[in-house]
């Protein structure tokens, strides 16, 4: 064997040389020396280094909202407020629901069901319940809305022969500042009040309806006997719930300048019976 395969042998790792010189006096400028194994490891390590810091730049640094098809800072605050605004939107649809059930419950004579247990709980018959619930009385709302609109025009204002006799009493002592007049949309009357005045369930009955809304401020409605139901809007405070039997004369709230479409503390006083409207002061002495 020659010599200088014996010399390859015992080196098998050889050694080179990347110079950069001076091309005008040939001095040596850059001189890197290494074996071809260092060389790799060095450019493997470049890679994995600039790897590693455009992960941390596109990671936490603002450079990523250049990137396309990166969500801004603008988008991901109205998708979190759009999250927020279903899910309140889906609790007020879960507690209208319940209300409605617990309504046509009542009428049916049987007892409500208590709302926050209902809400907390998964229960899949009662779900089911309420759905079906929901849409006979969005098709019983729709059909008592076009039917009250036809018989405002058909039928004369005077006291209805199955509640004479009846005694009804005053739900607030005050000056009625708006009489009933369907003709002109205006199928209740307005009693102007002080603030927090205290308003009393007309006739023996039970709560079938308790809420807010933006435009009436806290409402409570009462079902009694007979077909006739009671509602007070326009209330600062709501003094009972859902499922509560009250007597006449019993205070079911505080009247006042609740809601943005009030122009001064009163209360819009409804009276209803048999799914039309009449007129309170035939019955009521304000």
């Amino acid at each position: 064997m020659s010599e200088k395969n014996k010399e390859t042998k015992k080196k098998p790792d050889r050694k080179y040389l990347f110079a950069i010189l001076d091309d005008e006096t040939h001095d040596f400028r850059f001189i890197v020396r290494g074996t071809k194994h260092a060389a790799i490891s060095a450019v493997a390590g470049s890679v994995i280094l600039i790897c590693v810091i455009t992960f941390c730049l596109v990671a936490f640094t603002p450079v990523k909202r250049v990137l396309p098809g990166y969500p801004s800072y603008s988008t991901q605050r109205e998708a979190i407020e759009n999250a927020v605004m279903v899910d309140s939107l889906e609790t007020r649809m879960r507690i209208m629901i319940l209300q409605l059930t617990n309504i046509s419950r009542i009428i049916a004579g049987q007892a409500p069901l208590p709302l926050d247990s209902l809400l907390s709980s998964g229960n899949t018959d009662n779900a089911k319940m309420t759905a079906e619930a929901l849409n006979r009385s969005a098709d019983s709302i729709l059909r008592e809305r076009i039917d009250s609109i036809e018989k405002y025009s058909l039928h004369p204002s005077g006291t209805d022969p199955g509640l004479e006799g009846m005694i009804f009493f005053p739900p607030v002592k005050g000056v009625v500042t708006e009489s009933y007049s369907p003709a002109k949309g205006h199928p209740f009357i307005d009693i102007a009040v002080q603030n927090n005045t205290a308003v009393c369930a007309v006739l023996d009955g039970t709560v079938i309806a308790a809420y807010w809304t933006d435009d009436t401020g806290y409402n409570i409605q009462v079902q009694h006997s007979n077909d006739l139901i009671s509602i007070y809007k326009h209330n600062t405070k709501l003094l009972r719930k859902v499922g509560d039997r009250v007597s006449a004369g019993t205070t079911v709230s505080l009247a006042g300048d609740a809601g943005s479409i009030s122009t001064g503390p009163h209360l819009h006083f409804e009276l209803w019976h048999k799914g039309e409207p009449i007129d309170p002061s035939l019955y009521i002495n304000f």
